[in-house]
């Protein structure tokens, strides 16, 4: 009976999130109620209490759920072999992209972040933080190569994220899509000379 119990909830929970997150791109954070979620379930607003003690903590594992499906993709690209650049370019790019497809353009989904950064901040410092961590495991890589210069490996990946702040995060995504500054490109360029190891000219 315990390996039943085991295996209904996280499927319980899975589901529950997933209903969640659908309502939530549909009619917006808040306006879907928790009774609104377990309608859609079949169940009692009593029943998803028992998996997800508010509507904050269901509104935070969809958040965790979507950033974790960003951080799963950068830490695939950090696997790979090959050239460090090339790598630490398709992550940074891969970021940016996800979270253009996740939140921009998507205004429900949009509130619910700019909801998880006023109510919910250590889910997003959390997440920051493992981008970070993964940005660091392929400078670390590229200073340990010698294809990059990085005496504080720590430091140049928050200083990389730093850098890529207009393009990782959703809400400057959306203000800066039509302010003047660099593409993309231009802005992974510069991150990459600075990592790039400097060469004396006799």
């Amino acid at each position: 009976m315990t390996l039943i119990t085991e295996h209904v909830e996280p499927d319980t929970r899975e589901r529950i999130l997933v209903v969640a997150e659908r309502l939530f791109r549909q009619i917006g954070y808040q306006k879907t109620t928790v009774g609104d979620i377990a309608k859609e379930l079949r169940m009692s607003p009593a029943n998803v209490y028992r998996f997800f003690e508010s509507k904050k903590a269901i509104h935070e594992g969809v958040a965790r759920a979507l950033m974790g499906g960003v951080e799963d993709a950068a830490q695939a690209i950090a696997a790979k072999h090959g050239p460090v650049a090339l790598r630490l370019r398709e992550l940074l790019t891969t970021i940016h992209r996800m979270n253009c497809e996740r939140y921009v353009g998507d205004a429900k989904l949009h509130e619910m972040v700019e909801i998880a950064m006023e109510e919910s901040w250590e889910v997003c410092v959390a997440h920051m933080e493992r981008i970070t961590q993964t940005i660091g495991e392929v400078i670390a890589e590229g200073a340990a190569s010698g294809e990059f210069k990085a005496d504080d490996v720590p430091l140049a990946a928050m200083c990389t994220c730093s850098a890529m702040m207009r393009f990782f995060h959703p809400q400057m995504i959306a203000q800066c899509a039509d302010k003047p500054g660099p593409s993309l490109d231009q802005m992974i360029d510069f991150v990459l000379a600075a990592l790039s190891p400097r060469h004396k000219v006799n």
